[in-house]
């Protein structure tokens, strides 16, 4: 379901099984609350598409552009890892000043993502937030459009830990800080948010070491091998409108 006007859905627009699921989650009294996002907030891959967005405005050389796309097909034929994928989808962008890369995300998120978002996951966040609730994004994407698309999710800035480098004199290194993917999810949540996590929500197999630290988690729109770890574990598995 489309939301172009980056409000909260009104109740009436989401199904009985979206309000069960959302008073589900409000009547445990979160107090922190992490969130994957590509797949969890919203449908589809935000990380591959900004990719792909930015080659196609010639936002990096076109020599790494060539390589970046090559380096790409690798990893979907499974001869790149996913953290070490992630992790050069940032560094591509070395000597790319930062306002670039973050107007570069603002347009690409309402262009492309917008659409895509799941509306009882933006009305889940909004509530928690009126709970006082501290809500963290965690996701292996680049950090400039995951708090491009996290902003009316009530998400703070500096509140989200995606694959993201050093910046120098405002422009972005090749220099890495962290690539939250995997086992590092669950490490950057103990390293930065420093906090018990009391709810958490994630989509794919890469997500189950962030769901695992939490007290309670939500597999929501599953991947198969994260639904299967999800009923060997007692996780709430959640399918958005219209994802199954």
């Amino acid at each position: 379901m489309s939301n172009p006007e980056n409000r909260t859905p009104s109740t009436e627009e989401l199904s009985p099984s979206a309000m069960q699921f959302i008073e589900s989650v409000l009547a445990l009294r979160p107090r922190v609350a992490v969130f994957d996002c590509d797949g969890t907030l919203w449908q589809g891959d935000s990380g591959a598409d900004f990719f792909y967005w930015e080659l196609g405005r010639g936002i990096v050389d076109d020599d790494i552009a060539r390589w970046a796309i090559a380096r790409y097909d690798d990893y979907k034929a499974g001869n790149v890892d996913e953290e070490t994928m992630c992790g050069e989808m940032v560094t591509i962008n070395a000597g790319v000043r930062e306002s670039v890369l973050e107007e570069t995300a603002e347009e690409f998120f309402s262009a492309v993502v917008q659409e895509r978002i799941f509306p009882e996951m933006l009305e889940l966040t909004h509530r928690l937030a009126a709970m006082d609730c501290s809500l963290w994004a965690v996701s292996s994407t680049n950090v400039w459009s995951v708090r491009a698309g996290v902003r009316q999710f009530g998400i703070p800035p500096d509140q989200v830990l995606g694959a993201c480098v050093h910046i120098h004199d405002g422009c972005a290194t090749g220099q890495l800080i962290r690539v939250p993917t995997g086992p590092g999810k669950a490490r950057a949540i103990h390293e930065v948010v420093q906090q018990q996590v009391d709810v958490c929500f994630g989509n794919s197999v890469h997500d189950a070491d962030m769901l695992g630290i939490a007290g309670k988690a939500f597999a929501v729109n599953p991947s198969p091998d994260l639904e299967a770890r999800a009923g060997e574990r007692g996780w709430k598995v959640y399918w958005p409108m219209g994802t199954r």
